[in-house]
């Protein structure tokens, strides 16, 4: 349980370092960039800084991070979540339960899973079944096609034989045709 609590306010103490350094940057940033333009512009033109008159400026004083966010310097991390009854009941449930918890989930999330399989290998096998009563239609079909092939080549066969031997007739009885 200490580990939780010391990871969630790490997490925190490295989010308010972020947004402090953030914060610096966002507000130093536009005048160190014009100070350090001013100085590459004065080395190009060879004048010194100091011979420049002083500018007069009537820029209102920075934020500061406590008129920016004044609840942020009171902020302390050991508060953090005593308020919250949801994160307090996660808090205390034992190792063991949580580890119980996680197993459940997994399970619903296999079952559900082992499910979504056997629908889609049940749908897989009733277009696998349908597919082969197509395909033995087709092989049917091509059997009954080649037999009337070979029933038509046999006709042709013995028709020509009809036909060489009744020509061998004509032209026995002096038929003088092709």
């Amino acid at each position: 349980m200490s580990i939780r609590r010391s990871a969630g306010g790490g997490c925190l103490k490295c989010v308010l370092v972020i947004f402090a350094i953030a914060s610096a940057l966002y507000v130093s940033a536009p005048a160190l960039y014009w100070r350090f333009k001013n100085l590459t512009s004065s080395n190009q033109n060879n004048i010194s800084p100091s011979s420049c008159s002083p500018c007069v400026c009537d820029c209102p004083p920075p934020l500061s991070l406590i008129e920016i966010a004044p609840g942020l310097v009171n902020l302390s991390v050991t508060d953090c979540g005593k308020n919250d009854p949801e994160l307090n009941k996660e808090l205390e449930k034992q190792f063991v339960d949580l580890l119980t918890e996680e197993l459940k989930l997994q399970e619903a999330v296999s079952t559900e899973h082992i499910n979504h399989m056997n629908v889609t290998h049940g749908e897989a096998r009733r277009l696998a079944s349908q597919y082969q009563r197509e395909a033995e239609k087709c092989n049917a079909a091509t059997e009954i096609c080649e037999e009337a092939r070979e029933r038509s080549e046999a006709l042709i066969t013995k028709e020509r034989k009809v036909t060489s031997l009744w020509e061998r007739r004509a032209h026995q009885l002096g038929w003088e045709g092709e």
